[in-house]
């Protein structure tokens, strides 16, 4: 519990946190801007990590990376454990990824975005032992109608009877991965159409659980980091987030039981991130379905980003314009 200087106690991240917390995004995407393309997916990484930890150090509160870029020993920046945050303000989990999809960044490819989730000190799930998880993700209409433990083609079929649909008319986003050779084999027998995504499962599960989405489902084994990210943001949205653990080997599984992780267990929304005191931020890097990417227009930087609250259920979506001059050096003027 914290003061500040008029002797308010913050027990909690109040409303304006993640209108703070969308500087630190919208950084961290005009810094790696300059990349887009470039084939450099380690300096575009290390750009937007080193602006995103640079302004989170402004932010009104102590924040704890539960999920970062590694630990301290193999990540100089935004390791897992670290503290940011001006130590003013609520005590917070955050789990930050400076660019979801740099491949994607490097190759010029849509879909990439700068994210940051938040919530309550302790809420997050710290599921870093094992580093993959399975992941199904659907809007409202999806909760109490599909299930991870049901074979893909029920839950499409069950989908398309909850949104009135034709079966032939479901979309299903889905990581393009040899692991999923058999499951997009499954989905288009099922008879709906696959949107295989070359990187980045967090955007693609948000897309799944909007109103305004491309997809109605996100299906697959992805990162675990991302799956607690994600479930920040479908707290907000009302939609549904289930997740099962997916360990390489048994050393990995038994790093997993070591650290108290359940095998053979579904994970939902409210044991990935505990209460409804969450945030999900996120700035496009590049074009997407979920938000624009960063712009140059001139003299000005525009950006897009999406700010979801789940204790109010509020997304705003914020249109911002900068000064190019504000914002890099005369080298790095030509590379947006």
């Amino acid at each position: 519990m914290v003061s500040d200087e008029t002797g308010t106690l913050y027990l909690h991240p109040d409303r304006n946190l993640a209108l703070e917390l969308v500087r630190a995004t919208e950084a961290a995407a005009i810094r790696s801007a300059p990349f887009i393309g470039h084939g450099d997916k380690n300096g575009a990484d290390g750009a937007a990590v080193d602006a995103m930890r640079k302004f989170l150090g402004t932010v009104n509160f102590r924040g704890t990376v539960v999920i970062g870029e590694g630990e301290k020993d193999q990540a100089p920046m935004l390791y897992n454990g670290e503290v940011v945050g001006n130590g003013q303000g609520p005590e917070c989990d955050i789990a930050v990824d400076p660019i979801d999809g740099t491949s994607l960044t490097a190759a010029g490819r849509r879909n990439a975005i700068s994210m940051i989730a938040a919530a309550d000190r302790g809420a997050m799930l710290d599921a870093s032992t094992v580093f993959y998880m399975e992941k199904l993700v659907a809007g409202p209409e999806g909760v109490g109608v599909v299930d991870i433990r049901q074979p893909i083609g029920e839950n499409i079929r069950a989908i398309a009877k909850a949104k009135g649909k034709d079966v032939s008319e479901i979309s299903v986003g889905i990581l393009d991965r040899p692991r999923h050779d058999d499951l997009i084999r499954q989905i288009r027998d099922a008879g709906a159409g696959t949107r295989l995504l070359l990187d980045g499962d967090v955007a693609g599960g948000i897309d799944a659980a909007s109103y305004s989405g491309r997809l109605d489902l996100c299906y697959g084994i992805g990162g675990s980091p991302e799956g607690v990210a994600t479930a920040c943001a479908i707290k907000a949205l009302g939609g549904l987030i289930q997740t099962r653990l997916a360990p390489k080997d048994d050393d990995e599984r038994q790093r997993g039981l070591d650290a108290g992780l359940r095998f053979d267990h579904v994970y939902e929304a409210d044991e990935l991130v505990k209460g409804d005191n969450t945030f999900f931020v996120a700035t496009g890097v590049t074009d997407g379905n979920l938000v624009a990417g960063v712009q140059r227009k001139g003299p000005i930087i525009r950006t897009e980003s999406i700010v979801l609250r789940a204790r109010s259920g509020t997304i705003r979506r914020i249109s911002a314009e900068h000064l190019v001059e504000k914002w890099l050096g005369e080298e790095q003027l030509a590379g947006i």
